[in-house]
């Protein structure tokens, strides 16, 4: 899925949204969140105005980014699945649960199906190890996810 943005799009959009968070404390991180809410990623030529505006360099602004996992640096899916891949998910199954998703989907972890409808990304806990193995489905989350479940959701996001 290609996503074309002009140039001079993305610094004026980017100017914008730092000038209306530039003043709370610590500003890269809600900056990095509010690009990625508009543009559904981080695109490389927001990084180096951000650092310009913020007055850091280019190496800070792109470690933040590729630090957190939340943050895409290429568009996603329409739906994205993420799958906990944390201790108590994999000791319930998790580790089948993510093949049969990768099967069901042709894709890998960090991949977007090319119909573009899916993307998915491994997350480490979504807080649901009592009910493991958990995924997420567009912020919304399953425990005790099972093969039918599985199979349900996928069918939701390719809708």
């Amino acid at each position: 899925m290609n996503i074309r943005i002009a140039q001079g799009d993305i610094v004026g959009r980017i100017r914008s949204i730092v000038a209306d968070l530039r003043s709370l404390e610590g500003p890269l991180l809600p900056i990095l969140h509010e690009v990625q809410d508009q543009f559904g990623f981080v695109p490389q030529e927001a990084l180096p105005v951000i650092a310009d505006e913020l007055n850091l360099s280019r190496a800070e602004v792109h470690g933040v980014v590729t630090f957190y996992h939340d943050y895409r640096n290429h568009p996603a899916g329409r739906h994205v699945l993420k799958l906990c891949r944390a201790e108590a998910c994999q000791s319930m199954g998790g580790d089948a649960l993510a093949e049969r998703i990768k099967t069901l989907l042709g894709i890998d972890f960090h991949q977007t199906t090319l119909d573009g409808s899916v993307t998915l990304e491994p997350v480490y806990c979504l807080g649901l190890c009592a009910c493991a193995p958990a995924a997420m489905l567009d912020g919304e989350v399953h425990g005790r996810v099972d093969d039918e479940l599985v199979t349900e959701l996928i069918e939701e996001a390719r809708r």
